[in-house]
Parts: C-alpha cells; structure tokens; sequence
C-alpha cells in the first residue's frame, strides 16, 4: 500500500530521444531500481514523510526577494515533476495489467505511445517502479521476453504473504490491496481516515467506486470483504463536523499478520529498511516482544496441563 519518503529531483527530459537502438539499462531495471527512490503510493505529497524522523539542517542563508522567487519556483517544478512521474508510475501499471488479460508480449514501444510519452527518457526509471509496484501490490512478475524488440510479460507470482492466511489464500491482487491499506493505517499512526483510503486507491490508479478487472468495486471489497471478514474496523470518528470515518486493523489482521511484517512491507516498497521509519520501527519491536510473552505463556500452559 508505500512511498519513498524522500523524493529527490527530477529533470523532465527536454528532448526526445531515437526510439530505435539499445536499451541495456531495462533488463537490470525490473531487478534493480536506479538509485532515484520510487515515488510514495501513502503520501499526501510528494515531500510527506510516513514517520521518518527528518534531521533540522541549519537555517538557510536569507534570500533576496528575487533569489526566494526563483527558489519557490524550482520547488514547485521538481513537486510537479515527481507529482507527473508516480502519475505515470501508476497509469503504467494498469495499462500493463489490462494488457495482460490478453496474455500477449507487451512491446516497449506501445508503452512510450499510450503511457510514457515524453518522459520516454527515464523509461528505465519508470519500468522498475511499476515491476515493483506489479511484484508487491498485485502479484505479478514483469519478465523482458526480447531484448532486441524490448518485448515484456507478466508472470503470476503470487504467495500469500503470511503462512496462515485462508480467506485470501491465491489473491495476490487483494491480498497486496488489502497490506496497503494495512501500511496506511500503521503509518498514519494504527488509524487512517477513510478519505485517506480512498486518496491512496486513486494513486495507484484505482477508483473506489468504479470497476476494477482485479478487484471488482474496489469500495465494495474494502466495506463488506475486508471490513466483514473483520481485517479491518470502520467507525465514524467523534466530534467530526460533517461527519468522518476512519478505519483501523481488524482483529483477523492483528492474528494473521503483525506489525513489524507490514513495516517490512512498506520498507520494501520504499527501498528503506524498517529502521528508516524509527518510531513505527519502535512500536513493532514492543509488539514483537508481547506477541513473544503471549506465545511462551500459552506454551507453559499447554505444558503444565497437555489435556
């Protein structure tokens, strides 16, 4: 359901380049995304950061009124710019899943045509997002067939993230939805509003009320699947004018999963590791140690009376 919490500069290519010729950086892209960190999928923007405690640099030098211009200006380009790229960091990936239901090889150059566009040059940059987006939210592995016609596929790989789990046993697609909405809910403190929710959908490229081929109504599966198979807990918020809601993990995800194993999911998303995010990373650690206490108590008992 994660983003990189620090989004770095983007320079939005003036010219195009050639279509034709090499294009080695693709294969190590789906393995290895370049070092500029995948755009957030929680953000509220693209300077938010999901917890991690930011280090207070010293005050800037003051700028002459022309000097503090410019600096807003060049600001608000690169927040633009990261804005457009994890906008075609998503557009992306649903065309990939449409293109899928074909099962026919996806060529890079309808990719650029119906997607990339003019950001073509950072086509490397773009693909290794999405193939991580593909491999963590929804299942699927993205595999370059041809290097020479920059042919792709998408490959099932779906695992059902814990061992335990049942009821979402072989749905990648919803299993992965549903760990987003897990992150979400633990980054913004173990609660998240529900237009919160719904915010995160629309980045991925997913519209709560619309139909989705992978997830039906993708609003219906949140409030009667995830909500009545009790993964998740709904409820209005006191004192809120007009009113809001918000959701907060069910009991079934407090059995079935925990939240250190979803901060490592958001960290995979983010290619940050759990101790990026040190409060959260903090409040695992107790959660670990109790789930460990409770787990030897039950143990002890079972011991002193096998029957």
């Amino acid at each position: 359901m994660l983003q990189e919490p620090e989004s770095g500069a983007l320079a939005i290519p003036q010219a195009e380049r050639e279509m034709d010729g090499s294009h080695d950086g693709e294969t190590q892209a789906l393995t290895a995304s370049p070092e500029p960190a995948p755009g957030p999928l929680l953000q509220e923007s693209p300077q938010e950061d999901l917890g991690a405690v930011r280090e207070e640099g010293a005050a800037e030098p003051s700028l002459t009124p022309k000097g503090a211009r410019a600096l807003a200006a060049k600001t608000l380009a690169r927040r633009r710019a990261c804005r457009r790229l994890d906008r075609t960091v998503a557009e992306l990936v649903q065309f990939l899943l449409l293109k899928d239901r074909k099962k026919s090889p996806i060529t890079r150059s309808e990719m650029v045509k119906y997607v990339i566009g003019d950001l073509k040059d950072l086509f490397p940059e773009i693909i290794a997002r999405a193939a991580e987006h593909l491999r963590y939210v929804f299942g699927f592995e993205l595999k370059q067939l041809d290097r020479k016609h920059h042919t792709y596929i998408l490959i099932n790989k779906l695992k059902p993230i814990e061992d335990e789990e049942e009821v979402l046993r072989g749905d990648g697609p919803r299993l992965g939805l549903l760990m987003m909405i897990l992150g979400l809910i633990y980054m913004k403190g173990n609660s998240a509003r529900e237009a919160q929710v719904w915010a995160m959908l629309r980045r991925l490229g997913v519209r709560p009320s619309k139909y989705h081929f992978l997830f039906g109504y993708p609003k219906r599966l949140i409030m009667e699947d995830f909500v009545q198979l009790r993964y998740l807990n709904y409820r209005r918020v006191p004192h809120t004018n007009p009113p809001e809601c918000e959701f907060s993990w069910g009991p079934r995800s407090n059995l079935e999963t925990s939240k250190m194993k979803v901060l490592g999911f958001v960290a995979k998303l983010h290619k940050k590791e759990p101790q990026h995010w040190p409060v959260q990373y903090r409040e695992a650690l107790a959660d670990e140690a109790n789930r460990a206490r409770a787990g030897a108590s039950v143990r002890a008992r079972a011991s002193t009376h096998p029957w």
